[in-house]
């Protein structure tokens, strides 16, 4: 299930880069929002009806949606500008950023193997880039992207204390449209009919990569099912080759490698360290 989400969400990605460079990010992630809301409300009140809407975090949430929105954006940005495999194997690095933000914000203690650890990804992440070469603006975007978005997961940590994983996702959705859709006036592009259903593609992939994730997550263990995520590079190459003729050079393949292991490893060893500081229950009386 989550090999599919992960699909799904390169999917959207690729259709991003379909559309290309002449109608903004911005107005792709207005209507983006707006699908993905579309077809996650009905969802949402099968689920649990009206009260699922309701929440105690207003305020986070906004400034959640707010960060995810800017991420977002300019994610479309370097989706149009560079290969996508380029930016999937930079968007891999968001849990190394989580792990230094939240010792930063959340005062969490990471121990030496974890830092050992992050160290290696952004290393990874410094071969992928490729610094010794020339470094495109969109790369670096894509880089301020990942930070965001690894904002972004460090306050939904914070909202799933008390929100379902229903009402944030579909308050995302919806704050994403609110706060795109007043600057739609200096970037919106009429759309012929071949490029709407470009646009509805990416919202409904979206959506559905979103909930099959949420499921995946709910039915697994987070650090089983997590690290199915990097699988997203092996979808980037295989449509870079099938629609570009594109292939991802070997430092490109070489930071995947590096950022693949760090955050497998920080994965597994955050996971150990919670079940340690659980008690265990015998099954005996």
């Amino acid at each position: 299930m989550m090999i599919a989400a992960v699909a799904l969400l390169t999917v959207m990605n690729v259709l991003v880069k379909l559309i290309g460079p002449d109608y903004h990010a911005t107005q792709i992630s207005f209507i983006r929002n707006c699908v993905a809301a579309m077809v996650l409300l009905p969802l949402l009140l099968r689920s649990g009806g009206p009260a699922i809407l309701k929440t105690r975090r207003p305020g986070t949430h906004f400034i959640r949606g707010l960060l995810g929105v800017a991420g977002n954006i300019l994610y479309f940005f370097a989706f149009q500008h560079l290969a996508v495999s380029d930016v999937i194997v930079i968007s891999q690095a968001v849990p190394l950023f989580v792990t230094v933000l939240a010792i930063v914000f959340l005062g969490e203690v990471v121990g030496l193997r974890r830092w050992l650890a992050v160290t290696a990804g952004f290393i990874g992440v410094l071969i992928a880039i490729n610094p010794t070469g020339t470094v495109e603006a969109a790369t670096l975007i894509a880089v301020v992207a990942t930070i965001l978005w690894a904002s972004t997961i460090l306050l939904v940590r914070t909202l799933t204390a008390t929100e379902s994983p229903y009402t944030i996702a579909f308050y995302f959705m919806v704050l994403g449209a609110v706060i795109t859709g007043p600057m739609q006036p200096w970037y919106w592009q009429p759309l012929p009919l071949e490029m709407v259903w470009l646009f509805v593609g990416v919202g409904v992939a979206g959506a559905g990569g979103q909930l099959l994730m949420g499921y995946a997550l709910k039915l697994g263990e987070a650090s089983v099912v997590s690290p199915f995520n990097y699988t997203a590079i092996v979808w980037a190459i295989v449509f870079d080759a099938i629609l570009w003729s594109v292939l991802p050079t070997w430092t490109t393949l070489t930071g995947a490698a590096i950022i693949t292991a760090a955050g497998i490893y920080i994965f597994r060893r955050e996971a150990l360290l919670r079940k340690k500081s659980q008690p265990s229950y015998s099954s005996f009386p």
